[in-house]
Parts: C-alpha cells; sequence; structure tokens
C-alpha cells in the first residue's frame, strides 16, 4: 500500500489524537492506517507502511484487538494473519467509549461512591458532601444514559444524531 499525503495526514493527525487521549501514539497510527485500508493487513506489512518495528507493531496489534478495534482473520493458503479496522462507525465509537468507560468512567464513578460513604462518616463539610453528592449523581445519570442509548434500535440512535442541537426546541424550558 503507497500512501498518498492526504493518507499520511490521517495517519499522523490520528497518532496525535491517540496520544492525547492516553493511547501510544504508533498503537494509534495502526489503527488508522487499518481503519482507511480497503484490504486487511498482514503485521508485516504494517510495519513497511509505517516504518515501525515488528515488536511494536505486533504490541499494538495485541492492544487494539483486546480494545475490540481491530479483528484479525484468515486468507486460504495464507498462514500470516490479516488484521482489519471496525468498518461501521458506530460499532467504532461503541467500541471505543465503552474501552474508555471501563478504564476512566468506572473507576472515577467507583471512587465517589466510596469517597461519599467516607465523607458520611466523617466530619465532613455539608456544603462539600452536598457538592461531592451532586457529582455522584450526574456522573450516576451519564452511566445510565451510557448503559440505555446502546440498547436503542440504530434508527434511533442516527435521528438522535441528525436532531442534534434541535432537539432542545421540543424540551420545556429550553430556549
Amino acid at each position: 500500500m503507497k500512501l498518498t499525503p492526504a493518507m499520511q495526514n490521517f495517519i499522523l493527525h490520528w497518532g496525535e489524537m491517540g496520544s492525547r487521549w492516553g493511547v501510544n501514539r504508533s498503537v494509534a497510527q495502526i489503527h488508522a492506517l487499518l481503519h482507511i485500508a480497503t484490504n486487511p493487513m498482514t503485521a508485516d506489512e504494517i510495519c513497511k507502511v509505517l516504518g515501525l518495528a515488528r515488536s511494536n507493531v505486533s504490541n499494538g496489534l495485541k492492544q487494539l484487538q483486546a480494545q475490540g478495534l481491530v479483528k484479525v482473520s484468515r486468507q486460504q493458503r495464507n498462514r500470516r494473519d490479516h488484521f482489519t479496522s471496525i468498518r461501521d462507525m458506530f460499532d467504532l465509537v461503541d467500541a471505543v467509549m465503552a474501552a474508555r468507560h471501563e478504564r476512566e468512567f468506572a473507576p472515577t464513578l467507583r471512587a465517589l461512591v466510596g469517597v461519599m460513604k467516607e465523607a458520611k462518616a466523617e466530619n465532613t463539610p455539608n456544603a462539600v458532601k452536598d457538592r461531592m453528592g451532586e457529582t455522584l449523581r450526574v456522573m450516576r445519570m451519564f452511566d445510565d444514559w451510557y448503559a440505555d442509548f446502546p440498547r436503542l434500535p440504530r434508527s434511533v440512535h442516527l435521528a438522535v444524531l441528525k436532531l442534534g442541537a434541535e432537539v432542545a426546541r421540543f424540551l420545556p424550558g429550553a430556549t
């Protein structure tokens, strides 16, 4: 695969964004390459296109598979594994959100529950307990929304996205 300047820029930007999100830059670049590749790629092909060491690519592919972002397949008469990114953007966003939820949001929610128990047992000022309690309440609402939204049909997801901020005009108290 020969990369055009636009393809190179996409991969570089994806890598840069990945590093800002706490993902190793080369892992994000591997994902970007597989995301735009028209055909499944072997680890050796990924190494060649991105100029990365084989061990770096192997470790990156393992991480991406563990997060559900990359799938492995075999081709007839070929012993090598071939890798592809999730093609459906909704599925890709769901996988990213699930990984981030487990890595970042869920531990914070659990910590807040523990902190609230501590605050109730100690002499924590009521104003502070109220603020921490509000934080926990709102985070639980987001967590409930996160759990409920994926159960809705794809057509509802699309309708909500297309509505965007326009949904505000249907809500009481919205301007």
